[in-house]
């Protein structure tokens, strides 16, 4: 499977635009352990929102502007990360392989990391999934528990269908 990255131009456009916005997004509603968005600044594009105890910050949701789907992880944690950076990254979902780069970014002083799929049936993948661990040059950089994204991904959806 083919992950796509995000382009220049669109690098420029949107997570500029999320990162200035972040204070922007709009409360929709919450699942069991995740709270569901309003991105303004990425179409009205609906994201689930979660912290987890490592100190990630993880948004799983779709962006309008473009119609795919993405990943953005930020951690402190993550200190050398490279603003605008292209990163070769693995993950598995479940043990199951992928491989993609994620493109560097910061949140309110915040490291981060966003990747971006454009298969909706691998969306669909990680809300059947328990685990998500990502690893960068062979080493783990984050492992995440997925329980209640099924729940908090079909809110998503519900989200989407009333934004029109």
């Amino acid at each position: 499977m083919i992950i796509k990255t995000i382009g220049a131009a669109l690098f420029a456009g949107s997570v500029f635009a999320t990162m200035a916005s972040a204070q922007e997004l709009e409360h929709w509603g919450s699942s069991d352990f995740f709270d569901v968005m309003i991105d303004p600044s990425l179409g009205n594009g609906c994201l689930l929102q979660g912290e987890f105890v490592d100190g990630s910050l993880v948004r799983i949701g779709l962006d309008r502007t473009t119609g795919f789907g993405y990943v953005t992880v930020f951690n402190t944690a993550w200190g050398d990360i490279e603003d605008g950076g292209m990163y070769p990254i693995d993950f598995t979902l479940d043990g199951e392989q992928y491989s993609g780069e994620a493109k560097g970014m910061y949140l309110n002083g915040v490291p981060g990391a966003d990747i971006e799929f454009d298969n909706v049936d691998f969306f669909m993948s990680i809300a059947q999934r328990q685990t998500m661990t990502m690893y960068h040059d062979g080493q783990e950089v984050l492992s995440i528990d997925l329980t209640g994204t099924m729940a908090g991904l079909d809110a998503v959806l519900e989200c989407q269908d009333e934004q029109g």
